[in-house]
């Protein structure tokens, strides 16, 4: 498949490894599926030092190439200055035509270069989620990138109404790519006996709950719907833990609930495979997300879904998950109850994820590409 853009610059200074949750994802399925379906594209990522290690490590320099600039996430000032002054500048000193950024910030200035802008979602701009520097960075930036931007992407209409509402933006300069789904892995999964001995899941149903303690990701709903699941289930809350973990923690002390649940934090692929195989069901208690993509890969692996009713997760799921109010914790506990081990469900699951291929996320952002690069003239 050919294209009119042959060179495309990617903003990954936001990747710490392991630690950046879905804008990681969305990087490592991505960019290898941009280079499959238009192998004639140069590719150059610009990413942190310990995202240029561990892209490396995994082959990335046989369909990309990766440079790090001098800065790391957790760097948050210096990571700015890098993405405002030192990025555009680099981008123009490798060729390129056009600069991606793909987790929601991006470089406000950038002559000579059309740019691009991934904007997964604005919670920022509706719930207390992060920290108060961390939001005023991302209403200030986000905003004026996403201003400034030749072409917006993000996965779900869902998602672009909100956007196009909270900044005031014209949905026509949206275009609309969901997210997809890779292969299920199979092979050398983690050891089913050492995860449960690890996690305390002995002659325990799994109920798994996959994403970043935050406070919008609502994690305190299933402490409080704990008690009302059958006794042989746990919850295994298992994401990045932030400073919204002490707060699950206090709650299921409180409660009563800790034999119930378990604070898994960051697993790695081998690990959270084996978990995947193991679930009985998995449970999204969320308030707002731009896509969902836990649901799909869920689904993708036959695991029955629970999950709140909001409206980007109905343009997701469709039919398959059982929906609940995300404020009810009883309603909660009855549709993970209803759900667990439920092989229909679970089978329509697999059907309904097969829509989702990041070959078609990568066919709808080469689209994006060509419109900015058309605008940028």
């Amino acid at each position: 498949m050919q294209s009119a853009v042959k060179s495309v610059a990617l903003n990954a200074l936001f990747l710490e490894p392991g630690e950046s949750g879905g804008p990681e994802t969305y990087l490592r399925e991505l960019v290898p599926a941009l280079a499959r379906e238009y192998p004639e594209v140069r590719l150059v990522v610009f990413t942190t030092g310990r995202g240029r290690s561990a892209l490396s490590r995994d082959g990335w320099g046989d369909f990309a190439d990766v440079r790090s600039l001098p800065t790391e996430e957790h760097r948050r000032v210096r990571r700015q200055l890098c993405e405002q002054l030192a990025l555009p500048v680099a981008a123009r000193r490798v060729g390129v035509e056009l600069l991606h950024s793909l987790a929601n910030t991006g470089p406000l200035h950038g002559p000579g270069l059309a740019k691009v802008l991934t904007l997964h979602d604005v919670i920022f701009a509706q719930l207390a989620t992060f920290g108060r520097a961390t939001t005023w960075g991302l209403n200030r930036v986000a905003l004026g990138a996403a201003r400034r931007a030749d072409s917006l992407i993000t996965a779900s209409a869902s998602a672009r109404d909100e956007i196009c509402s909270v900044l005031r933006l014209d949905p026509a300069r949206l275009t609309v790519v969901p997210h997809g789904v890779g292969p299920v892995p199979r092979a050398d999964p983690a050891d089913e006996a050492v995860v449960r001995a690890k996690l305390g899941l002995e002659r325990r149903r799994v109920v798994l709950c996959l994403a970043a303690l935050r406070p919008h990701k609502n994690q305190g709903l299933l402490v409080r719907a704990a008690g009302s699941l059958p006794d042989d289930v746990a919850i295994v809350l298992a994401g990045h833990q932030e400073p919204y973990v002490e707060r699950v923690k206090e709650l299921a002390s409180e409660l009563a609930v800790t034999d119930r649940v378990r604070v898994a934090g960051y697993l790695d692929d081998p690990e959270l495979e084996r978990l995947w195989s193991m679930a009985d069901c998995g449970v999204f208690p969320t308030l707002a997300e731009g896509f969902g993509l836990p649901i799909v890969e869920g689904m993708a692996r036959g695991v029955p879904i629970a999950c709140s009713d909001i409206p980007v997760l109905r343009e997701v799921g469709g039919d398959v998950p059982r929906y609940f109010e995300p404020h009810d914790p009883a309603a909660a506990a009855a549709a993970i109850t209803a759900s667990l081990g439920d092989r229909e469900r679970g089978r329509l699951g697999v059907e309904r994820a097969s829509r989702f291929t990041w070959s078609d996320a990568a066919r709808g952002t080469m689209e994006a590409y060509e419109r900015a690069s058309i605008a940028s003239r």
